[in-house]
């Protein structure tokens, strides 16, 4: 699968998502983008998964008409150490 991870997530989040090809959003040059702007990027782009820890994003953008999927993250923090952990639910979701 091809997933991209928001900006709001620590880049070496991508490294326990093995098995996939895994981009950032400063990666790809989208940083700063807004997410309206982001998402329709990334359906030209072909990503499978959209990976974010932005719990607001279901209720500023319409996602019934959005491909990729959109993964919501919940942790108390956006670190590293608070995200690990959720690396097998996060592949159990792709």
């Amino acid at each position: 699968m091809k997933v991209l991870l928001d900006e709001c997530l620590p880049r070496r989040l991508k490294h326990d998502l093995g098995g996939h090809q895994v981009f950032t959003v400063p990666e790809m040059g989208w940083a700063g983008i807004k997410n309206g702007a982001l998402l329709r990027l990334i359906q030209d782009a072909a990503f499978d998964v959209f990976v974010t820890i932005d719990g607001n994003l279901i209720y500023q953008q319409n996602l019934k008409t959005v491909h990729p999927a959109i993964v919501v993250l919940s942790a108390p923090h956006n670190t590293l150490e608070s995200l690990r952990p959720l690396a097998p639910e996060i592949l159990a979701a792709f």
